[in-house]
């Protein structure tokens, strides 16, 4: 009796723990991520999507939607888990979001500050998930089966950076994405990555020509990439924002700057991207 009523009381206690762990990441990602202090974290006000990583890691959201929002966004960062520029940015435009800021209150916001946990939160950081897959080559693009296999084998040399898994949709990080995509139906995807230094767009109508310092520059598609599949495959805008340096943000006005210039853009051209045809597109430029 006394050993069973102690294993109840060390599962609750470990209950407990979980629970309280699961209640906040910001105690890691504060830590972790640059320009990101543990009050703009703590004011993202991220909930819980109920899907982890293949290492248990929660994965987070944030949805903004006011009542007069006619389009909806979809942002993505920290899908390379050493792009740690990539995964702070959306804790900015969370707030700048919520404050209705340069005319955000026409669009209902979805942000997924870190898709991949796993490698953001290792020691070092790494480019992919907990299975060694790159996310960013694990979407179900046309041709994935042999497409990915051969680009990783004869383009990268079988780089363990960039090896796509198994099967597309193999990693419960894309299969949570490709479900946002599918139920949110977002008119614009933005991608957050670094740290190219460049602006680059998939999909559907005429690209941002500059997003702050950022100007246009597009680096072609990949099998598996998420540009290639919203994009290409699903004729969803995919704004790709390649920030210059993977561990530190733009400086804060900088941060501001890109956001105006998103909305501006997204506000004149989203709205008819699906009345326009797909941009033709090189297969490949840098090994993204």
């Amino acid at each position: 009796m006394f050993f069973s009523r102690l294993h109840a009381f060390l599962f609750a206690l470990f209950s407990i723990a979980s629970v309280a762990h699961a209640a906040s990441p910001c105690a890691e990602f504060a830590v972790k991520l640059p320009n990101l202090s543990r009050a703009l974290c703590e004011a993202a006000k991220l909930q819980s999507t109920g899907v982890r990583s293949v290492a248990g890691k929660m994965l987070w959201s944030r949805d903004i939607r006011p009542s007069q929002a006619n389009l909806r966004v979809l942002v993505v960062g920290g899908i390379h888990g050493d792009e740690l520029s990539s995964a702070a940015l959306p804790f900015h435009w969370i707030k700048l979001a919520a404050q209705g800021s340069g005319g955000a209150q026409a669009i209902h916001w979805r942000f997924v500050p870190v898709l991949n946990p796993d490698g953001l939160l290792s020691q070092p950081p790494s480019r992919v998930n907990g299975h060694g897959v790159d996310l960013n080559r694990n979407f179900p693009t046309p041709n994935w089966t042999r497409e990915a296999k051969n680009y990783w084998e004869k383009r990268t040399g079988k780089d363990p950076r960039r090896w796509p898994g198994p099967t597309p949709l193999s990693e419960p990080e894309t299969r949570f994405l490709h479900d946002q995509i599918q139920r949110f139906k977002p008119d614009l995807i933005v991608s957050i990555h670094a740290p190219y230094g460049v602006l680059d767009f998939d999909g559907p109508s005429v690209p941002p020509t500059k997003l702050g310092r950022l100007y246009l520059d597009q680096v072609g598609i990949f099998p598996g990439s998420l540009g290639n599949y919203g994009g290409v495959h699903k004729g969803v805008p995919v704004v790709t924002i390649e920030l210059p340096n993977s561990t530190r943000t733009p400086l804060d006005r900088e941060i501001s700057e890109m956001w105006h210039d998103l909305l501006r853009w997204a506000g004149k051209r989203v709205g008819v991207a699906q009345d326009l045809p797909a941009m033709p597109r090189s297969r490949e430029t840098l090994l993204r």
